[in-house]
């Protein structure tokens, strides 16, 4: 059971990770509107179209969230510009918490680890209620890098989550631009501190890992059932091409055969022509068996060989057996036994002479 279910959480894993990707790639290659929220430090929200796919721009709209839903309720043609856009919002500077860092200049590369095993410590809240981000790392001298956290509640962000992901859009993003004094405002890079895909209602009309799962499925079914096809078909020509190669085999000994196939010698001729050669089945028999292994009786009866004899390992023998072309259904007809002052096992071995084994002449 512990093998089924870390096998089932692996399946689990590799579904989640492939939807994330598909969603990604369409996210990122699908035409989408770009709509930009501001005002939220008034409550009252502006609403932007910044980019559209298609049809004439839309005047900018303000309203205020009540209960994760826009007050007035917006018209028909925004709700269908909010439907699988990408919606950007900056959070007011009071929202917001600043913090000035600074590292080593060697630790530019392990920022991200370092800076979310200490966000309990630099910000008021655990890492798992916390949104953060943080400026481009500058050199400050004496090989150090300075940058601005910026992180800010969940709480803060949650009402425009369920505004964005109710209204149908397809991701949220949030930035915060630290304060600054005079002119420099404009010159402030912005630092973002939440972005994150919505799964919404409509975006859940494309269920990414259940169409994954039946694909998945749909695949393994039409799998076996070819395999299960190829296995009954192919029993079905193999036996086809035996009894086609048996008649080919008859025919052409009464060709040889002649007028005088229904005559004693005729039938000896025919018998000749139609059994087995003693002296190739004990060619190919030789070729066969491996060395170390004696065989002390041979018999021959019809498309059945009866061997028996002597070898160090009697199992062995029925799959070096089959694997020549000439021989087939390789069983023991009597029990493998060990004698005291025996060098070996005994062996009773019956095997088919195949069809396709060339015949006496």
């Amino acid at each position: 059971m512990t093998i089924l279910s870390e096998a089932n959480a692996l399946f689990d894993e590799w579904i989640a990770s492939a939807a994330g990707a598909i969603d990604s790639m369409i996210g990122r290659y699908a035409p989408r509107s770009q709509i930009v929220l501001g005002g939220e430090s008034t409550g009252v929200l502006t609403a932007k179209l910044k980019s559209a796919q298609k049809g004439p721009a839309l005047p900018d709209i303000s309203f205020r969230i009540s209960n994760g839903r826009p007050s007035p309720a917006l018209p028909a043609d925004w709700q269908a510009a909010f439907r699988g856009s990408r919606v950007e919002t900056d959070l007011a500077p009071a929202q917001v918490l600043f913090r000035p860092l600074d590292f080593p200049k060697q630790a530019a590369d392990f920022l991200d680890g370092m800076i979310r095993t200490q966000i309990d410590r630099l910000t008021p809240w655990p890492a798992e209620d916390a949104v953060f981000g943080w400026s481009s790392p500058s050199l400050s001298g004496q090989e150090r890098i300075e940058l601005m956290l910026a992180a800010t509640s969940k709480q803060e962000i949650e009402p425009l989550v369920q505004l964005a992901a109710g209204l149908g859009a397809q991701s949220l993003t949030a930035f915060a631009k630290p304060p600054a004094a005079g002119d420099a405002q404009e010159n402030i890079e912005k630092i973002k501190v939440f972005d994150q895909p919505l799964r919404s209602a409509a975006h859940r009309a494309l269920d990414t890992p259940r169409t994954l799962r039946v694909v998945l499925l749909s695949a393994g079914a039409a799998a076996a059932v070819m395999l299960l096809a190829t296995a009954y078909f192919g029993d079905s020509f193999d036996s086809e091409q035996q009894q086609l190669m048996q008649r080919i085999s008859q025919r052409r000994a009464a060709l040889r055969l002649g007028p005088d196939g229904g005559s004693a010698l005729g039938l000896l001729a025919k018998r000749k022509q139609t059994g087995p050669s003693t002296v190739v089945v004990l060619e190919a028999l030789s070729q066969a068996l491996p060395d170390g292994t004696y065989v002390t009786e041979l018999r021959i009866d019809g498309d059945k060989v009866q061997v028996i004899g002597i070898t160090q390992d009697a199992p062995s023998l029925i799959r070096l057996i089959e694997k020549s072309p000439q021989f087939a259904r390789a069983t023991f007809f009597a029990p493998t036994t060990r004698g005291q002052n025996e060098p070996g096992e005994q062996f009773h071995i019956e095997v088919r002479i195949t069809p396709s084994f060339g015949s006496s002449t």
